[in-house]
């Protein structure tokens, strides 16, 4: 629970690892943080170096050597302010780039196609992600992947993540809520938010696929193929990207 807490925060897996090792052990040196956490010094070096640059651990020298010791638990508050004042000047600049995406967005030209799919449907969404990516030789799409949905999105393609990384496809996700993991070519942060009715977005190749769950607890799912909305969606996505 409380490793899911530091990951909401930004953590990676080892820096939250480091991280919990640090306040059990007290001042360590970087072989017992590798050793305890069965890390290598490279990977250990690199964590201990993110979590200096958000002010959570500092060190000292003691007989030539350098060690680490995490300060009061109580600045991992200073985080969730960066975070959130990171957040207060996308809001800003999104609202003056609105009436630039509007622009957009009307420029599109073509009137929007919406499909809907059913909840046996779903894999088809899934089939259309890597498929499109594929014939546009655009290896990389885009994902809100939110909590409360996420269980469910892969039901009816379970080795979807597999197949992915087989055709080399990326994907760049911003998990909404607590959950989620790495499987491979993917980029994860994290957005600490809960939602009432939770959909989860996918950005891919002029498309925009919306799925969320019905009355009985199905994800069921639209896709809108249109340039001026994937386009939208997309500088949305990416300002985001850069505050997190």
């Amino acid at each position: 629970m409380k490793i899911e807490l530091l990951k909401n925060l930004g953590f990676s897996d080892k820096s939250a690892a480091i991280y919990m090792a640090l306040l059990k052990l007290g001042p360590s040196s970087v072989r017992t943080l590798a050793t305890y956490c069965e890390l290598n010094r490279g990977t250990t070096y690199d964590a201990l170096k993110w979590l200096q640059e958000q002010k959570v651990v500092s060190f000292y020298h003691k007989d030539t050597k350098q060690h680490f010791v995490a300060v009061n638990p109580e600045a991992l508050h200073t985080i969730v302010l960066q975070k959130e004042q990171a957040l207060q000047r996308f809001d800003k600049e999104l609202t003056r780039c609105i009436p630039e995406l509007q622009a957009l967005y009307h420029s599109g030209g073509e009137q929007p196609i919406a499909r809907y799919y059913s909840h046996e449907e779903i894999p088809r969404i899934l089939e259309d992600v890597l498929m499109t990516c594929e014939q546009l030789e655009d290896y990389t799409y885009r994902m809100y992947s939110v909590s409360g949905i996420r269980e469910y999105l892969y039901d009816g393609f379970p080795t979807f993540s597999d197949v992915r990384i087989s055709k080399n496809i990326r994907v760049k996700v911003i998990a909404i809520g607590k959950g989620g993991e790495l499987r491979g070519l993917d980029e994860r942060k994290w957005f600490d938010a809960t939602y009432e009715t939770p959909t989860s977005i996918l950005m891919y190749g002029g498309k925009t696929a919306y799925i969320s769950l019905n009355a009985k607890k199905e994800p069921v799912g639209v896709v809108i193929e249109n340039k001026g909305v994937y386009e939208t969606q997309k500088v949305i996505f990416d300002r985001l990207w850069q505050t997190l």
